[in-house]
């Protein structure tokens, strides 16, 4: 069936360098981002206007030209998220070229495929240590003329092959000099259907796929966004999601369609401090993010006890009441707005705290959020909108709204998007003008995800309500079968284990082909080393402790909790503890934090087998 909330959009933007180049105009003087400086150590936090962001993107584009760049020519940024990556991406788009996105955690060998699989004429690098993965793979890519070095000096060895940025925009201000006006030619000369970015995903086996993702692709994103009514002009985003992401990209849709600020620091160990600084009005986050702050509060309460539990359980039940109505359209009344606004005195204020204190709502995205968490938050008064979208639909295809959501779901769709199941196996097929247009050089890779006439194979299982509003099962190819034929999806267990217990991390889910259903473990390391020192495991290092019966004897019961939940052949019969958390730099998570499923399967095999070694079917 088709969504029944189809709405038509009306068009407004062009690209997004000339929507850019639109509030560097109406906006001149308003703020446009803050970042840090750090210096001796201490991060500083400094305003760049909308005029000041256009003088530098205006010179990085100068300097791009001079060097050679024309259109659709692509331009590699390989760096973590910071201020440069968005002036770097709208430099190359106001230069008429391409991006070609690289995630700083990309090895060096798949840095070099990337760059040269999409023919990346220059690439802008963070520092040395990214520069020196690419002098490492220099032969392999043959059409890669300049690196420009956004941090340090440039390495004499090197010669002209590697410039700052600051040299850049040096030479960039040179060319705009004698050719005056001319971004502003380029930038309206600019075709719906040129390259804009070209984005790879990141797989588990094989290399990566380059996503095609033309100037109408964002252009539609920015429009569609705006039509949601979500961005306001006077918003404060935190924004500390990889750039090379997609869900990156429509963060910065977001903030150009509205001309609003946009705080930018990609330093995950950073966020929570931020946020103290920032105090945003939004921000976007993935699932994870929301479970370690739902996981250090329940923990904390717990461990207080006595009075200080009761009034949490009691805030959290009138909150959850609170919840119902809000969700229903309507504002709650007499006793139960008394009830409230004491719960929120009490409670809920201390918990938003956390965030900085002003947020009006959370975007969540890039992998399925738990309803369990999402309810438990909105009781307390802070809304987590799920969005859902591919990098081969530019992100942003659905997401709930600040007057229509529901939890569980990932909305209704953009403006301008039709979504529906396919009739054979409920697959969610999309049809948007942010569809990408192809897979680089994979024309048969690009037949299998798009029909003849646009439809977009997402890969991913759904169900749509009468209202319109999606929801995400699971993934096709992650769907579980059991050797007795029963189908389990184990991202909905795993959301479920992980809102249970808070000393969880990461879940996984094993079973296909297998005679019942088990599961990987990895345990949150600052909560359970607390815990272990609480109970008299405090000598041990955290690898010795994932190994102790205690732990073990600690997560049991929450297993059993959801098991009572879940059908017969759902459960989890088994479960192993892994020694460590999973990570980006082992290849177990994407940069987006989303689990690499078969990865981890496949470095943890002989773990899951010893879990079946004699088992009999149930």
């Amino acid at each position: 069936m088709e969504s029944k909330a189809f709405e038509p959009l009306t068009r407004r933007t062009k690209s997004l360098a000339a929507l850019f180049l639109l509030r560097t105009k109406d906006n001149a003087e308003r703020e446009a981002f803050r970042f840090p400086v750090t210096k001796n150590g201490v991060d500083e936090w400094k305003s760049m206007t909308w005029k000041a962001a256009g003088e530098r993107v205006h010179a990085i584009a100068g300097g791009l030209r001079s060097l050679g760049l024309v259109a659709e020519e692509r331009v590699g940024v390989l760096s973590g998220t910071r201020v440069e990556w968005i002036l770097a991406d709208l430099g190359v788009l106001c230069a008429g070229g391409a991006t070609t996105t690289v995630y700083p955690s990309t090895t060096a060998e798949d840095c070099a495929f990337i760059l040269d699989d999409s023919a990346s004429k220059f690439v802008v690098v963070e520092d040395k240590a990214q520069l020196d993965k690419l002098r490492s793979q220099r032969s392999a890519m043959s059409k890669l003329s300049k690196v420009i070095l956004i941090d340090g000096e440039r390495p004499a060895a090197d010669g002209d092959w590697v410039m700052t940025l600051p040299e850049l925009e040096a030479l960039g201000k040179t060319w705009l000099a004698a050719n005056p006006g001319e971004i502003e030619k380029i930038v309206e000369a600019i075709q719906p259907e040129q390259i804009a970015t070209l984005v790879y995903t990141s797989g588990t086996t094989g290399k990566p796929k380059g996503v095609r993702l033309v100037q109408e692709c964002w252009a539609y994103t920015a429009d569609g966004i705006d039509a949601t009514g979500l961005w306001q002009r006077d918003e404060i985003q935190f924004l500390w999601l990889p750039m090379a992401h997609v869900f990156g990209k429509v963060l910065m849709c977001g903030h150009l369609m509205s001309g609003s600020v946009t705080a930018i620091d990609g330093r995950i160990p950073k966020i929570i401090d931020n946020l103290a600084v920032v105090r945003p009005t939004l921000m976007a986050a993935a699932p994870r993010i929301f479970e370690k702050v739902y996981n250090k509060v329940i923990q904390g309460i717990k461990e207080k006890g006595g009075f200080s539990e009761k009034i949490f359980r009691w805030a959290v039940a009138v909150g959850k009441r609170g919840s119902v109505v809000k969700q229903e359209g309507k504002t709650p009344g007499g006793l139960l707005a008394l009830q409230l606004a004491l719960a929120e005195k009490l409670v809920f204020s201390k918990i938003k705290q956390r965030f900085g204190g002003r947020l009006r709502f959370f975007i969540s995205g890039s992998a399925p959020l738990s309803r369990e968490i999402a309810e438990f938050f909105h009781a307390c008064g802070i809304l987590i909108l799920e969005g859902y979208g591919l990098t081969e639909s530019s992100a942003a295809s659905s997401v709930n709204r600040l007057s229509k959501y529901r939890f569980g779901t990932v909305g209704i769709p953009l403006p301008g998007t039709t979504i529906r199941l396919a009739e054979s196996d409920s697959e969610i097929l999309i049809k948007s003008p942010g569809v990408m247009r192809g897979y680089h050089n994979l024309p048969e890779q690009t037949a299998e995800a798009l029909t003849a006439d646009g439809w977009l194979h997402t890969g991913d299982i759904g169900e749509i309500d009468a209202d319109g509003f999606i929801r995400i099962t699971d993934r096709k190819k992650d769907l579980i079968k059991t050797s007795g034929g029963k189908y389990v999806a184990p991202q909905m267990i795993e959301g479920k284990l992980k809102a249970a217990c808070p000393y969880l991390s990461q879940v996984v889910v094993h079973g296909d082909t297998r005679n019942f259903c088990s599961a990987l473990f990895s345990v949150d390391e600052e909560a359970v080393m607390k815990w272990a020192r609480e109970n008299g495991l405090g000598a041990k290092s955290y690898a010795e402790v994932t190994k102790s019966p205690e732990l073990r004897a600690l997560i049991e019961p929450y297993v059993e909790e959801v098991n009572q939940s879940l059908a017969k052949w759902e459960t989890i019969k088994k479960f192993a503890i892994l020694p460590r958390d999973l990570t980006i730099e082992e290849g177990e998570l994407t940069p987006s934090l989303k689990v690499k499923r078969k990865a981890v399967e496949q470095k943890y095999k002989s773990m899951l087998d010893k879990l079946y070694e004699g088992a009999l079917a149930d």
